[in-house]
């Protein structure tokens, strides 16, 4: 194997698919652009959905290849172990209706065999085995074999492990082939194969080939086009290739561990936190270092995956995320406060959020230069949710206190579930917190209790979340579509009435409603957003035309366009023009003429945070 660094990696695999005719494109925001299905970008393919669906051609061509930031925090409860990881940097090659399965499946194995230097006898594949009357991946199969893989190296399996999509009930979908280096560990038993998850094969790549499509009936038809969409994890191949034990052990991770370790103190008497969250705060109880090797593993990963991937959604160049009580506002504020509790674990001081924002940034602002334009106000918007979790904290520890106060009276021993799950879910006291202050205090926990109120409320949040969490492809929908063209009526409004410092930071659509952020000192006036409104409603009864073409950046600003996402533009992009009204660098969708849109209302004007204001709007029936 060829021990590379990220850097290499990156560089490594874009100029490998270059070299094969692709076009190297940048990767896009984590925030997704006019997506309601999703909160952040999840996927190598999110960003490129439009031109996958054939709904556009992409500006760069219909080769191209890419790394892609990812966030899912699906799992988020998971990360601390070897593996998981909320945040991930995606290599990938796409084909849009060019090459298919011979090309994809021949270049996968020069790549991983000749670039890294796997030995083709560690390498296992898997394929689709057939399934609901489509066939088996035969042609995969005999591919795979051209490239010399024996019988008992290709494994078919069923489609809960080798098909991808629709991602929602119906559209594209297709066969994939992953690709597993075996580790050398020993089977895990008679019937141990790649997919096991017990370790001794390692997933390192997949290839996805859309080539069909499930109708309404549930249906599979050929598609009609056929696209490749692969992923390959920077993370875990560096991991792979270094022979690291995990991949918080890579060189990855080295300079956020080695900070946190740093910070806290771990071996040394001079740690500032007991690992039950309560600050020694000249009380003269003595501060404990964790004692519990296993607890403090896991909070040092926890803490230095949940900080990189705050640091890059605040330093996202689209903006417009910042810790708050809905959606991917939530996420965030989440990911900073469990990192905050697990930093207690391990002794850490407060203000420790800034410092390990300074070392992520510089680790990747070479390669994402947006982390270093945008540290300052990362590092404040950090600062302030840290300080206002840490007073929260306090209070639960407080509350503690007067919980093992009353059971003690009462010569009780147990707390209850529902007690349990109250410091969790109001004061953010994780479970094993709550245990360890028990275990000092001679009291036991009802862990049962506990699981059974926090499963109500999950299945409660699930409930009241769902249409903000269904899967599916990006929502293109006419009510999507028409949303989005609104927002660039809006944006323009915007410029008229408060003039050209209103800016877009950011924007959200639903089949319900838009939401646009936008930079503006103080709240608007009801003048001002008549003003707005009047005249999106105009540009809308005017029916104005809608114009696009693809063209570069340089030639849409000489144009007059707005650019405001700097480096996230590839050399290609496309121009939305409406008549003399907006003219935008956007990758779509929109509608062809403004009088589709029916009618516009603003519904509420607020502030999203300091010197950013936002808007949330509706639009009323199409036209006939």
């Amino acid at each position: 194997m060829n021990k590379l660094t990220a850097d290499e990696l990156r560089e490594t695999y874009l100029s490998f698919f270059e070299s094969k005719g692709h076009a190297r494109i940048p990767g896009a925001s984590v925030i997704p652009e006019n997506d309601p299905t999703v909160l952040f970008t999840t996927a190598g393919m999110h960003p490129l959905v439009p031109y996958l669906m054939g709904q556009m051609p992409h500006p760069a061509g219909t080769r191209l290849t890419d790394v892609q930031k990812c966030i899912r925090t699906g799992d988020i409860d998971a990360v601390g172990d070897s593996a998981h990881l909320t945040f991930f940097e995606m290599l990938g090659n796409w084909s849009l209706n060019d090459y298919f399965k011979p090309e994809a499946i021949a270049w996968s194995y020069e790549f991983l065999t000749t670039k890294l230097g796997f030995d083709p006898k560690d390498l296992y594949v898997t394929v689709f085995a057939g399934e609901d009357g489509i066939p088996r991946d035969d042609e995969a199969i005999a591919l795979w074999k051209q490239q010399g893989l024996p019988d008992d190296h290709i494994f078919p399996l069923p489609r809960e492990d080798n098909w991808w999509g629709p991602a929602g009930t119906t559209g594209p979908c297709g066969p994939d082939t992953e690709m597993f280096i075996d580790t050398g560990k020993p089977k895990c038993g008679p019937d141990c194969r790649p997919g096991c998850h017990c370790g001794k094969y390692i997933e390192i790549w997949n290839n996805v080939f859309m080539q069909y499509n499930k109708n309404a009936e549930g249906k599979f038809e050929p598609l009609g086009r056929h696209n490749v969409d692969t992923g390959m994890g920077v993370e875990r191949t560096v991991c792979m290739l270094s022979g690291a034990a995990t991949v918080f052990d890579t060189e990855i991770f080295a300079p956020i561990m080695a900070k946190i370790d740093e910070l806290s103190h771990l071996g040394s008497d001079k740690s500032v936190a007991s690992p039950n969250g309560a600050e020694d705060r000249g009380s003269g109880t003595p501060a404990a270092s964790p004692k519990d090797a296993e607890l403090t593993l896991r909070a040092r990963r926890i803490v230095a995956d949940h900080m990189r991937t705050a640091t890059f959604i605040l330093c996202d160049p689209k903006g417009g995320v910042k810790p708050g009580n809905i959606g991917a506002n939530y996420v965030l504020r989440r990911l900073i406060r469990r990192a905050v509790r697990y930093s207690r674990f391990l002794g850490i001081a407060p203000g420790f959020t800034v410092k390990l924002a300074e070392v992520i940034c510089e680790k990747y602002k070479h390669v994402y230069p947006e982390l270093g334009v945008n540290l300052a106000s990362c590092k404040n918007d950090l600062e302030a949710e840290e300080n206002r979790f840490n007073q929260t904290l306090d209070k639960g520890a407080a509350m503690f206190a007067k919980v093992a106060e009353q059971l003690k009276l009462h010569n009780q021993t147990q707390i209850s579930g529902k007690t349990a799950f109250k410091l969790y879910d109001t004061f953010g006291y994780p479970l094993e917190m709550t245990l360890e202050l028990a275990k000092e205090q001679g009291l036991e926990v009802d862990v049962a209790g506990f699981e059974e109120a926090n499963k109500k409320h999950q299945e409660l949040s699930r409930t009241t979340s769902a249409g903000s969490f269904k899967a599916g492809l990006q929502d293109n929908s006419v009510v999507v579509t028409r949303m989005h063209t609104a927002t660039h009526l809006l944006h323009a409004a915007l410029h008229k009435v408060l003039g050209p410092t209103a800016n877009q930071k950011g924007s959200n659509i639903t089949p319900e409603r838009l939401r646009f952020d936008f930079t503006w000192p103080e709240k608007m006036t009801d003048e001002q957003i008549k003003q707005v409104e009047d005249l999106v409603n105009q540009w809308i009864q005017q029916g104005i035309a809608v114009s696009k073409k693809v063209t570069t950046v340089e030639e849409a600003k000489n144009e007059g366009a707005m650019a405001l996402f700097g480096s996230k533009y590839g050399d290609q992009v496309t121009l939305y023009t409406i008549g003399d009204v907006s003219k935008e660098i956007c990758c779509g969708p929109h509608v062809e003429n403004t009088s589709e849109l029916g009618s516009f209302k603003i519904t509420k004007e607020q502030s999203s945070s300091a010197g950013v204001r936002r808007i949330k709007a509706v639009i009323g029936n199409m036209t006939t």
